[in-house]
Protein backbone atom coordinates (compact mmCIF):
# COMPACT_ATOMS: atom_id res chain seq x y z
CA UNK A 1 0.00 0.00 0.00
CA UNK A 2 1.32 3.47 -0.70
CA UNK A 3 0.68 7.06 0.95
CA UNK A 4 -0.18 10.75 -1.17
CA UNK A 5 0.22 12.97 1.43
CA UNK A 6 -1.92 16.78 0.30
CA UNK A 7 -0.87 19.17 2.49
CA UNK A 8 -3.54 22.03 3.70
CA UNK A 9 -6.14 20.24 1.58
CA UNK A 10 -9.57 21.79 1.31
CA UNK A 11 -12.19 19.82 1.87
CA UNK A 12 -16.10 21.05 0.36
CA UNK A 13 -17.71 21.84 3.19
CA UNK A 14 -15.47 23.94 4.31
CA UNK A 15 -12.84 22.97 6.66
CA UNK A 16 -9.14 22.05 5.85
CA UNK A 17 -6.96 19.73 6.52
CA UNK A 18 -3.25 20.83 7.24
CA UNK A 19 -2.61 17.13 6.16
CA UNK A 20 -4.78 14.35 3.94
CA UNK A 21 -3.85 10.74 2.97
CA UNK A 22 -5.12 9.19 0.46
CA UNK A 23 -3.70 5.11 0.53
CA UNK A 24 -3.61 3.51 -2.94
CA UNK A 25 -2.65 0.15 -4.19
CA UNK A 26 -1.35 -0.61 -7.72
CA UNK A 27 -1.59 -3.74 -9.95
CA UNK A 28 -0.25 -4.11 -13.72
CA UNK A 29 2.36 -1.82 -14.96
CA UNK A 30 0.89 1.37 -16.53
CA UNK A 31 2.41 1.40 -20.46
CA UNK A 32 4.46 4.17 -22.12
CA UNK A 33 1.43 5.97 -23.62
CA UNK A 34 -0.32 6.10 -19.74
CA UNK A 35 -3.29 4.86 -21.54
CA UNK A 36 -4.52 1.45 -20.20
CA UNK A 37 -5.11 3.06 -16.38
CA UNK A 38 -7.76 2.45 -14.84
CA UNK A 39 -9.76 3.74 -11.46
CA UNK A 40 -11.09 1.73 -9.23
CA UNK A 41 -12.22 3.36 -5.78
CA UNK A 42 -13.65 1.79 -2.97
CA UNK A 43 -17.15 0.98 -1.42
CA UNK A 44 -19.16 1.66 2.18
CA UNK A 45 -16.93 -0.09 4.98
CA UNK A 46 -14.74 -1.33 2.18
CA UNK A 47 -10.39 -1.33 1.97
CA UNK A 48 -8.52 -2.27 -1.22
CA UNK A 49 -7.97 -5.85 -0.23
CA UNK A 50 -11.68 -5.88 0.44
CA UNK A 51 -12.23 -5.51 -3.35
CA UNK A 52 -8.98 -6.68 -4.94
CA UNK A 53 -10.17 -9.95 -5.65
CA UNK A 54 -12.01 -9.29 -8.94
CA UNK A 55 -8.40 -7.76 -9.58
CA UNK A 56 -6.27 -10.83 -11.78
CA UNK A 57 -5.75 -12.43 -14.83
CA UNK A 58 -8.93 -14.05 -15.87
CA UNK A 59 -11.29 -12.06 -13.46
CA UNK A 60 -13.28 -8.75 -13.88
CA UNK A 61 -9.81 -5.90 -14.51
CA UNK A 62 -6.95 -7.87 -15.75
CA UNK A 63 -3.98 -6.22 -14.75
CA UNK A 64 -1.92 -8.12 -17.24
CA UNK A 65 -3.18 -5.81 -19.78
CA UNK A 66 -4.12 -2.65 -17.56
CA UNK A 67 -2.49 -0.94 -14.80
CA UNK A 68 -5.14 -0.85 -12.29
CA UNK A 69 -4.97 1.68 -9.26
CA UNK A 70 -7.69 0.96 -6.25
CA UNK A 71 -8.06 4.36 -4.18
CA UNK A 72 -9.24 4.29 -1.03
CA UNK A 73 -11.51 6.95 0.11
CA UNK A 74 -11.76 9.06 2.58
CA UNK A 75 -13.12 7.58 5.80
CA UNK A 76 -11.95 4.54 5.15
CA UNK A 77 -9.78 3.99 7.78
CA UNK A 78 -6.81 3.97 5.64
CA UNK A 79 -7.25 7.13 4.12
CA UNK A 80 -8.03 9.80 6.45
CA UNK A 81 -10.88 9.00 8.67
CA UNK A 82 -11.70 9.84 12.27
CA UNK A 83 -9.91 6.93 13.31
CA UNK A 84 -6.50 8.72 12.18
CA UNK A 85 -6.75 12.38 12.87
CA UNK A 86 -5.15 12.62 15.42
CA UNK A 87 -5.39 13.98 19.04
CA UNK A 88 -6.16 17.34 17.37
CA UNK A 89 -9.66 16.52 16.60
CA UNK A 90 -10.69 15.48 19.82
CA UNK A 91 -12.56 18.15 20.99
CA UNK A 92 -14.23 19.52 17.60
CA UNK A 93 -16.07 17.76 15.20
CA UNK A 94 -14.69 15.36 12.65
CA UNK A 95 -14.45 16.71 9.22
CA UNK A 96 -17.05 15.91 6.31
CA UNK A 97 -16.04 13.92 3.44
CA UNK A 98 -17.85 14.49 -0.34
CA UNK A 99 -17.23 12.54 -2.91
CA UNK A 100 -16.09 15.62 -4.36
CA UNK A 101 -13.28 15.83 -2.28
CA UNK A 102 -12.27 12.15 -3.29
CA UNK A 103 -12.25 13.03 -6.49
CA UNK A 104 -10.36 16.10 -6.25
CA UNK A 105 -7.95 13.93 -4.35
CA UNK A 106 -7.58 11.23 -6.55
CA UNK A 107 -7.08 13.63 -9.84
CA UNK A 108 -4.46 14.81 -8.03
CA UNK A 109 -3.10 11.78 -7.53
CA UNK A 110 -3.33 10.37 -11.00
CA UNK A 111 -1.37 14.26 -11.85
CA UNK A 112 1.21 14.64 -9.19
CA UNK A 113 2.17 10.51 -9.17
CA UNK A 114 1.74 9.47 -12.24
CA UNK A 115 1.19 11.70 -15.03
CA UNK A 116 -1.95 10.33 -15.80
CA UNK A 117 -4.13 12.47 -18.23
CA UNK A 118 -6.87 10.45 -19.21
CA UNK A 119 -8.20 7.25 -17.83
CA UNK A 120 -8.99 4.08 -20.03
CA UNK A 121 -11.70 3.24 -17.07
CA UNK A 122 -13.31 3.93 -13.87
CA UNK A 123 -15.02 1.18 -12.18
CA UNK A 124 -16.88 1.50 -8.80
CA UNK A 125 -19.63 -0.36 -7.36
CA UNK A 126 -22.24 1.07 -4.36
CA UNK A 127 -19.80 4.00 -2.98
CA UNK A 128 -17.46 3.38 -5.67
CA UNK A 129 -19.56 3.82 -8.44
CA UNK A 130 -20.99 7.15 -7.11
CA UNK A 131 -17.43 8.62 -7.08
CA UNK A 132 -16.77 7.37 -10.98
CA UNK A 133 -19.95 8.96 -11.66
CA UNK A 134 -18.37 12.15 -10.10
CA UNK A 135 -15.15 11.79 -12.19
CA UNK A 136 -17.38 12.01 -15.52
CA UNK A 137 -19.02 14.72 -14.45
CA UNK A 138 -16.39 16.69 -12.92
CA UNK A 139 -13.87 15.68 -15.40
CA UNK A 140 -15.59 14.63 -18.51
CA UNK A 141 -12.04 15.20 -20.74
CA UNK A 142 -10.30 12.92 -18.25
CA UNK A 143 -12.44 9.83 -18.87
CA UNK A 144 -13.09 7.70 -21.87
CA UNK A 145 -15.17 4.90 -20.11
CA UNK A 146 -17.01 4.68 -16.71
CA UNK A 147 -18.70 0.99 -15.37
CA UNK A 148 -21.01 2.20 -12.68
CA UNK A 149 -22.59 -0.77 -10.51
CA UNK A 150 -25.20 -0.86 -8.39
CA UNK A 151 -24.90 2.82 -7.83
CA UNK A 152 -26.74 5.96 -7.95
CA UNK A 153 -25.68 9.80 -9.36
CA UNK A 154 -27.43 11.00 -6.77
CA UNK A 155 -28.96 9.31 -3.08
CA UNK A 156 -32.25 9.20 -3.14
CA UNK A 157 -34.73 9.33 -0.80
CA UNK A 158 -35.52 5.89 -0.11
CA UNK A 159 -31.59 5.28 0.04
CA UNK A 160 -31.73 8.25 2.65
CA UNK A 161 -33.80 6.44 4.68
CA UNK A 162 -31.82 2.54 4.62
CA UNK A 163 -29.11 4.95 5.80
CA UNK A 164 -31.17 6.51 8.73
CA UNK A 165 -32.18 2.90 9.83
CA UNK A 166 -28.33 1.66 10.44
CA UNK A 167 -26.94 4.67 11.49
CA UNK A 168 -29.46 4.72 14.04
CA UNK A 169 -28.96 1.03 14.74
CA UNK A 170 -25.07 1.57 15.51
CA UNK A 171 -25.82 4.87 17.07
CA UNK A 172 -28.36 3.39 19.40
CA UNK A 173 -24.91 1.85 21.87
CA UNK A 174 -24.96 3.16 24.86
CA UNK A 175 -21.38 4.05 24.05
CA UNK A 176 -22.70 6.31 21.63
CA UNK A 177 -22.43 10.53 23.31
CA UNK A 178 -24.37 12.06 20.76
CA UNK A 179 -20.85 13.00 18.53
CA UNK A 180 -18.52 10.47 19.00
CA UNK A 181 -17.91 6.90 20.53
CA UNK A 182 -16.86 6.53 24.15
CA UNK A 183 -15.56 2.76 23.64
CA UNK A 184 -16.25 0.01 20.62
CA UNK A 185 -19.92 -0.23 20.29
CA UNK A 186 -20.41 -4.11 19.24
CA UNK A 187 -24.40 -4.26 20.42
CA UNK A 188 -24.67 -1.53 18.02
CA UNK A 189 -22.35 -2.83 15.16
CA UNK A 190 -24.18 -6.03 15.66
CA UNK A 191 -27.51 -4.70 15.35
CA UNK A 192 -26.20 -2.37 12.33
CA UNK A 193 -25.13 -5.80 10.66
CA UNK A 194 -28.74 -7.35 11.08
CA UNK A 195 -30.18 -4.40 9.53
CA UNK A 196 -27.78 -4.37 6.56
CA UNK A 197 -28.78 -8.00 6.01
CA UNK A 198 -32.22 -6.98 5.26
CA UNK A 199 -31.48 -4.57 2.50
CA UNK A 200 -28.37 -5.86 0.75
CA UNK A 201 -29.72 -8.91 -0.74
CA UNK A 202 -33.12 -9.66 -1.65
CA UNK A 203 -36.06 -11.45 -0.51
CA UNK A 204 -35.58 -14.59 -2.77
CA UNK A 205 -31.96 -15.10 -1.86
CA UNK A 206 -33.51 -16.06 1.60
CA UNK A 207 -36.55 -17.62 0.24
CA UNK A 208 -33.91 -19.89 -0.97
CA UNK A 209 -31.63 -20.10 1.54
CA UNK A 210 -28.58 -19.18 -0.72
CA UNK A 211 -26.86 -18.64 2.68
CA UNK A 212 -26.60 -22.38 3.07
CA UNK A 213 -24.73 -22.77 -0.10
CA UNK A 214 -22.22 -20.50 1.38
CA UNK A 215 -21.20 -22.89 3.67
CA UNK A 216 -23.41 -21.58 6.94
CA UNK A 217 -25.58 -23.56 9.26
CA UNK A 218 -28.58 -21.57 9.64
CA UNK A 219 -30.05 -18.32 9.31
CA UNK A 220 -28.49 -17.20 12.57
CA UNK A 221 -25.10 -18.51 11.81
CA UNK A 222 -25.25 -16.27 8.61
CA UNK A 223 -26.30 -13.06 10.35
CA UNK A 224 -23.34 -14.06 12.68
CA UNK A 225 -20.51 -14.87 11.03
CA UNK A 226 -21.52 -12.58 8.03
CA UNK A 227 -22.97 -9.39 8.87
CA UNK A 228 -22.29 -8.93 12.74
CA UNK A 229 -18.68 -10.13 11.51
CA UNK A 230 -18.01 -7.94 8.80
CA UNK A 231 -19.08 -4.65 10.72
CA UNK A 232 -17.47 -5.51 14.15
CA UNK A 233 -13.90 -5.15 12.53
CA UNK A 234 -14.54 -1.78 11.49
CA UNK A 235 -14.31 1.29 13.31
CA UNK A 236 -17.66 2.77 13.83
CA UNK A 237 -16.67 6.38 14.04
CA UNK A 238 -15.85 5.27 10.22
CA UNK A 239 -18.48 3.91 9.37
CA UNK A 240 -20.59 6.93 10.30
CA UNK A 241 -18.31 9.20 8.26
CA UNK A 242 -19.17 7.01 5.27
CA UNK A 243 -22.64 6.99 5.93
CA UNK A 244 -22.68 11.20 6.08
CA UNK A 245 -20.23 10.71 2.19
CA UNK A 246 -23.19 8.05 1.06
CA UNK A 247 -26.08 10.54 2.00
CA UNK A 248 -24.76 13.84 0.18
CA UNK A 249 -23.80 12.16 -2.92
CA UNK A 250 -25.06 13.93 -6.04
CA UNK A 251 -22.85 14.31 -8.91
CA UNK A 252 -24.68 18.28 -9.46
CA UNK A 253 -24.15 19.37 -5.85
CA UNK A 254 -20.71 21.88 -6.42
CA UNK A 255 -20.22 25.13 -8.16
CA UNK A 256 -20.12 23.65 -11.56
CA UNK A 257 -23.89 22.51 -11.63
CA UNK A 258 -25.55 24.24 -8.74
CA UNK A 259 -27.77 21.41 -8.36
CA UNK A 260 -28.96 20.81 -11.60
CA UNK A 261 -29.11 17.01 -11.66
CA UNK A 262 -29.71 16.52 -15.56
CA UNK A 263 -27.42 19.22 -16.53
CA UNK A 264 -24.77 17.43 -15.00
CA UNK A 265 -25.53 13.81 -15.84
CA UNK A 266 -25.94 15.33 -19.50
CA UNK A 267 -22.20 16.11 -18.73
CA UNK A 268 -20.78 13.25 -18.84
CA UNK A 269 -18.90 12.13 -22.43
CA UNK A 270 -17.58 9.04 -21.19
CA UNK A 271 -19.50 5.45 -22.45
CA UNK A 272 -21.04 4.82 -19.16
CA UNK A 273 -21.98 1.25 -18.15
CA UNK A 274 -24.99 1.89 -16.01
CA UNK A 275 -25.29 -1.79 -14.08
CA UNK A 276 -27.67 -1.95 -11.11
CA UNK A 277 -28.88 -5.13 -9.89
CA UNK A 278 -32.15 -6.04 -10.64
CA UNK A 279 -32.99 -7.21 -6.66
CA UNK A 280 -31.32 -3.84 -5.44
CA UNK A 281 -33.04 -2.78 -2.68
CA UNK A 282 -31.70 0.92 -2.26
CA UNK A 283 -30.07 1.50 -5.34
CA UNK A 284 -32.94 0.57 -7.50
CA UNK A 285 -32.72 -0.40 -11.12
CA UNK A 286 -35.88 1.98 -11.88
CA UNK A 287 -33.61 4.79 -10.26
CA UNK A 288 -30.67 3.84 -12.48
CA UNK A 289 -32.83 3.77 -15.44
CA UNK A 290 -34.30 6.81 -14.91
CA UNK A 291 -30.86 8.50 -14.58
CA UNK A 292 -28.96 6.43 -17.21
CA UNK A 293 -31.47 8.85 -19.52
CA UNK A 294 -29.39 11.62 -19.30
CA UNK A 295 -26.40 10.57 -20.19
CA UNK A 296 -25.49 10.89 -23.57
CA UNK A 297 -23.68 7.59 -23.78
CA UNK A 298 -24.54 5.50 -21.58
CA UNK A 299 -25.78 1.57 -21.94
CA UNK A 300 -28.30 0.46 -19.04
CA UNK A 301 -27.96 -3.33 -18.66
CA UNK A 302 -29.22 -5.06 -15.44
CA UNK A 303 -27.50 -7.76 -13.51
CA UNK A 304 -30.23 -10.26 -13.37
CA UNK A 305 -29.96 -11.77 -9.82
CA UNK A 306 -31.09 -12.53 -6.81
CA UNK A 307 -28.03 -11.26 -4.76
CA UNK A 308 -29.59 -7.87 -4.44
CA UNK A 309 -27.27 -5.21 -3.88
CA UNK A 310 -24.45 -7.98 -3.28
CA UNK A 311 -24.67 -8.64 -7.19
CA UNK A 312 -22.22 -5.82 -7.50
CA UNK A 313 -19.57 -7.33 -5.78
CA UNK A 314 -20.26 -10.84 -7.01
CA UNK A 315 -17.10 -12.76 -5.06
CA UNK A 316 -18.69 -15.53 -3.96
CA UNK A 317 -21.49 -15.76 -7.10
CA UNK A 318 -19.63 -17.05 -10.19
CA UNK A 319 -23.18 -16.37 -12.15
CA UNK A 320 -23.02 -12.53 -11.68
CA UNK A 321 -19.18 -12.34 -12.09
CA UNK A 322 -19.38 -13.82 -15.29
CA UNK A 323 -22.07 -11.43 -16.77
CA UNK A 324 -20.22 -8.59 -15.33
CA UNK A 325 -17.09 -9.44 -16.85
CA UNK A 326 -18.50 -10.04 -20.12
CA UNK A 327 -20.20 -6.46 -20.01
CA UNK A 328 -16.98 -4.83 -18.76
CA UNK A 329 -15.23 -6.22 -22.00
CA UNK A 330 -17.32 -4.88 -24.24
CA UNK A 331 -17.10 -1.89 -22.69
CA UNK A 332 -13.15 -1.83 -22.67
CA UNK A 333 -13.53 -3.29 -26.25
CA UNK A 334 -15.54 -0.19 -27.58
Amino acid sequence: MEIFELSEFALQRGQTLPQARLAYQTYGRLDATKSNAILYPTSYGAQHPDIEWLVAPGRILDPTRYFVIIVNMFGNGLSTSPSNLGDAWNDRPFPVFTHVDNVVAQRRLLDEVFGIKRLALVYGWSMGGQQALHWGALYPDRVERIAALCTSAKTSLHNIVFLEGIKAALTGDPAWNGTRFTAKPERGLRAMGRVYSGWALSQAFYREQIYLDLGFASLEDFLVRDWEASFLRRDAGNLLSMIDTWRQSDISDNEQFHGDLPAALSSITARTLVMPSATDLYFTAEDALAESRHIPHAQFCAIPSIWGHRAGNPQKNPADEAFIKAAVAKLLGA
